[in-house]
């Protein structure tokens, strides 16, 4: 990681703190910026994550120094003054208001566009008034102060104007760069799992970090309950704090030769074109984007209506079955029904079509103020 950078054209602060959606939906962005002869700077506040492996040479890795936001703040400060960028990419709500404080304080003009990927409200509901209120009133603080904000999706872009109290036109919701090229080529993998290998019954597949937003405690007493009726197999990828919670669930539940938890994928491409089902959990998203690649992949899919992402993606319902969250006997009866009658996965495929790096970087770097129509 360079400690004497060129200035940039576009300077992208992130933490990259695990290996999930947004980690990888961001290298495919920053790539993208680098394949259109963009000098791009990534500022790391964290960067235990397998998908920097990934990055373009054209993107380069600068580590703050620090390991939180909270010490963010000098280094942050340090880096504006020192390399004066016309714009930045903030990803995340914590990030955005420490790129507030830190553009003030070094008295620099960087245009700041703050890019969301979660329903706020959703988050906070199951939180205390106060934690509550913590976490609200910087955001109405900070956020009128932003240039422009994007959101993943319209129900993001709603909550976050009804939370904030930003003027609706400093919000613009661009979808996320899910679809590359490197996604088909990744799926033609050797199959990479002895369920897939030789698969003698139907595999449903899950995928995301192991924690409480995921909620793959439903889906496994979905699971329990289906099993009762035909034989299948699932595999959930990822990791988190809920490992240990959810392997005893299964043990419970007596699913030990039928659920098996991996851990984190390289490659959960070559897992999910072999799998007769996605299923997406979740309490709460901004727009899941396995649930995007499971579609491009042409897979059966079945997801909870969380906020926000899934309805959108799933047309109301119209492309596959949204079923109410943490409910698993629904979810059971969906996953059932997908798999007695799949879609035509040309459906699938079509209803994700506007999700692609292409498309989605377009929507950024007009936002960033490198495009034509920039908002």
């Amino acid at each position: 990681m360079s400690e004497h950078p060129a200035v940039p054209d576009i300077a992208i602060l992130a933490s990259f703190s695990g290996e999930g959606g947004v980690e990888r939906m961001l290298v495919n962005l920053a790539n993208e910026f680098a394949e259109r002869n963009h000098r791009v700077h990534l500022l790391l506040i964290k960067s235990t994550s397998r998908h920097l492996k990934e990055l373009h040479p054209g993107v380069e890795a600068i580590s703050l120094g620090s390991r939180h936001t909270a010490t963010s703040l000098l280094p942050l400060i340090s880096y504006l003054r020192a390399q004066r960028p016309a714009r930045m990419l903030v990803v995340k709500d914590r990030a955005g208001r420490l790129a507030v404080r830190a553009r003030a304080l070094a008295g620099t003009e960087t245009r700041l566009v703050l890019r969301l990927g979660t329903n706020l409200s959703a988050s906070l509901k199951h939180r205390n008034l106060f934690q509550r209120w913590l976490r609200l009133w910087p955001i109405r603080h900070a956020y009128p102060k932003l240039d422009h904000i994007i959101a993943v999706s319209k129900g993001v872009a709603d909550d976050t104007i009804s939370l904030s109290g930003v003027a609706a036109a400093k919000v613009s919701v661009i979808r996320n760069p899910v679809l590359t090229p490197r996604v088909r080529e990744l799926a033609q993998s050797a199959a990479p799992h002895p369920w897939l290998k030789e698969k003698t019954l139907p595999v449903v597949i899950g995928a995301g970090r192991l924690t409480f937003q995921k909620d793959f405690a439903t889906l496994i007493r979905a699971f329990s309950r289906l099993s009762e009726k035909r034989q299948l197999r699932m595999i959930i990828l990822g990791e988190g704090d809920q490992r240990s919670a959810l392997q005893a669930l299964i043990d419970e539940l007596g699913l030990h030769d039928k659920v098996d938890l991996p851990g984190f994928a390289e490659n959960p491409y070559a897992y999910m074109a072999r799998a007769d089902l996605f299923v997406l959990s979740s309490r709460w998203e901004g727009s899941p984007n396995v649930l995007t690649e499971a579609m491009l992949l042409g897979v059966p899919v079945v997801a909870t209506d969380c906020p926000s992402g899934p309805a959108e993606i799933l047309q109301n319902g119209r492309i596959a079955p949204l079923v109410p969250m943490g409910d698993w006997r629904q979810l059971a009866d969906a996953m059932e029904s997908i798999l007695a009658s799949p879609p035509d996965s040309a459906l699938l495929v079509d209803a994700v079509k506007d999700y692609t790096v292409e498309t989605s970087a377009d929507g950024y770097l007009a936002a960033l103020g490198l495009g034509s129509n920039t908002p």
